[in-house]
């Protein structure tokens, strides 16, 4: 092929990649992080292109997007995926703070994805010592991704770490990751014995061709597939059997707006718009559902200030029900968790949040919350607790004498 050619081959694959890519639902982490990466692959192509670039035929066979190929294809196809391109912060075995991208968080976060693209050749031959000066191979990077996700657990359950090759891996290689806790996903291929007078020849190729070269005694036989391993069904973890509920989820599950009084326009706009919410998604049958059969935990902060609440702005039938719901729970001492105590306050980690999540995470038990600002916060600082969000709902029944009927047909939506 020529070298224009392969440019409109490679140019055809970006845009085909990037409409892939924006087919990604948009709660997904980082999407526009990927889509963005494809664009500039794309804007590099078009730059070589209109001229502007001298590159040689091998360059236009990108890294980049070999790789970039390799994330999309893994997060199209596994359920349950939340992010892609996430950076994780963890302590490496020094102690020193470092950071690691996880290319697709899958499973509702119990799965971590590296995906692959390089050659299973170059990935053995790294890891035989035999590549550039200074690459880091698979096996190491695998200790890495292993190392952070035993400090980054889901439900109290650490991520299980899945590597994906979209161009095979030597069985050697897959055999250490397997060794290590690592799951393999693509084509498992042999590695055999290299012929003395081989081992000659490849001396004689130069160093111009060294990321290529086999290892000493061995070399990888992409032909022989000695195993095909997709990506297996979603994982079936077992749900945490505890639940913390903190002030926002007392309130939301007491509410007059969960319960059925919703179709009201109050004064304040910030209730007129979680009455809206309400109708649209009811955020009671969520909070029912998730909290069926597990034990309810709450602890003295979260009950003390939802008591004052109560008492200050809660109606007849919020306090009834809220009668309800604590005589539900199993009501716990203030402590929070080494972790949480660690946190360095702010005005969006208050001491009150430590308390009540700190409780929680000691516990073990996830904390159901629509206190989104604290969780983000606590997880910029390295800390992420396990949790269930939800919408937030406020205590009405107090305030529905002002408020004014919404009708059917001004409820489209």
């Amino acid at each position: 092929m020529s070298l224009q050619d392969v440019l409109a081959e490679r140019m055809g694959v970006a845009k085909a990649l990037c409409q892939r890519a924006e087919q990604i639902p948009a709660a997904v982490e980082g999407r526009g992080k990927l889509c963005g990466k494809l664009r500039a692959e794309l804007r590099f192509l078009r730059r070589v292109e209109a001229g502007e670039l001298a590159v040689k035929e091998s360059h236009l066979h990108s890294t980049n997007l070999t790789h970039l190929t390799a994330v999309l294809d893994s997060a199209e196809s596994l359920p349950g995926v939340l992010a892609v391109l996430h950076v994780f912060s963890y302590r490496a075995a020094g102690g020193d703070k470092s950071t690691l991208v996880v290319d697709v968080v899958a499973d509702g976060g119990h799965t971590w994805v590296k995906a692959v693209g390089r050659k299973a050749e170059a990935l053995h031959n790294i890891w035989q010592g035999r590549g550039r000066f200074g690459a880091k191979s698979v096996v190491g990077q695998a200790q890495d991704f292993v190392l952070a996700s035993r400090q980054q657990p889901v439900q109290y359950r650490h991520p299980r770490v899945v590597f994906a090759f979209y161009n095979g891996v030597s069985s050697p290689m897959a055999r250490r990751l397997e060794e290590m806790g690592v799951a393999v996903r693509g084509d498992i291929v042999a590695v055999n014995a290299v012929p003395a007078e081989d081992e000659d020849d490849d001396d004689r190729r130069g160093e111009e061709e060294e990321e290529e070269a086999e290892p000493e005694a061995s070399r990888v036989d992409r032909a022989t597939v000695v195993a095909s391993l997709a990506f297996p069904a979603a994982v079936h973890a077992e749900e945490c059997g505890r639940v913390n509920l903190d002030i926002t989820a007392l309130i939301a599950y007491v509410s007059a707006l969960s319960h059925g009084r919703c179709r009201l326009a109050f004064r304040e706009p910030v209730l007129t718009e979680q009455a809206a919410q309400e109708r649209r998604q009811p955020v009671l049958p969520l909070l029912d559902a998730f909290m069926a059969g597990k034990e309810l935990y709450a602890c003295n902060a979260a009950v003390a200030d939802f008591r004052l609440i109560l008492d200050t702005l809660g109606g007849p039938g919020e306090k009834e029900r809220a009668r309800r719901l604590l005589a539900r729970l199993r009501l716990v001492d203030d402590r929070p968790s080494e972790r949480a105590l660690a946190l360095t306050p702010s005005a969006k980690v208050s001491r009150r949040s430590l308390l009540i999540f700190g409780t929680g995470d000691r516990l073990r038990a996830v904390t159901v919350t629509a206190n989104a600002r604290f969780v983000r916060a606590a997880a910029n600082q390295g800390v992420r607790f396990s949790v269930f969000l939800h919408q937030p709902r406020a205590l009405t029944e107090g305030k529905e004498w002002r408020a004014t009927p919404v009708p059917l047909e001004n409820d489209a939506s």
